[in-house]
């Protein structure tokens, strides 16, 4: 009797430790750079947090990215300027989709 009431108490215990803890879903921040062989790679930086990917065929996806607020630089290869996107969102387990970005010589 002893034994399946010491059970049950460490079962209780076990479950109210899991529904203690919030798990966070990570988002991710994607676009497309108009022309598409004009950046190199996409960076997304918030105070606790820096993410980069490699631009291919025009189109980036930065994936993994912490739910915040963010800063978001397209580093533009020549004769183009690099590109700043200031107070990105990223939400919880959701896609921002910043469009399509057009770069300035």
């Amino acid at each position: 009797m002893k034994k399946g009431r010491l059970t049950l108490a460490a079962m209780g215990i076990l479950v109210a430790g899991l529904f203690a803890f919030n798990i966070f879903l990570n988002g991710s921040i994607k676009g497309t750079v108009n022309p598409a062989d004009g950046a190199e790679r996409a960076w997304a930086i918030s105070q606790t947090d820096t993410v980069k990917t490699d631009i291919a065929n025009g189109a980036f996806e930065l994936g993994d990215v912490k739910p915040g607020i963010y800063q978001v630089i397209i580093e533009a290869k020549s004769p183009y300027k690099n590109l700043v996107k200031e107070g990105v969102e990223v939400k919880e387990g959701e896609a921002t989709d910043l469009g399509e970005i057009t770069l300035e010589q």
